[in-house]
């Protein structure tokens, strides 16, 4: 449905409003491209693979642990046992 006007007033405000917008997206989108410029550096890749690599590390801790220690445990035993 298509707006109507009555003034030139009311199409000149909208149109500025439109061009406010327009501007607000395009910085938007330039602070993302930055972002990404950013985050693809060499130096900011290795962090982030870090970072991950610690998280899955702390994350699956406890189910390493649980998987370990009874393996251990009777590997202990077995060699106490001479076999």
């Amino acid at each position: 449905m298509a707006k109507k006007y009555s003034s030139y007033d009311q199409i000149n405000s909208d149109l500025e409003m439109l061009k406010l917008e327009k501007e607000i997206h395009v910085q938007h989108i330039l602070l993302n491209i930055d972002k990404t410029k950013e985050s693809l550096q060499p130096e900011n890749l290795f962090q982030e693979a870090l970072a991950s690599l610690q998280l899955k590390l702390s994350n699956s801790y406890g189910m390493i642990l649980q998987i370990a220690i009874p393996y251990l445990i009777n590997w202990l035993i077995n060699k106490k046992r001479g076999d």
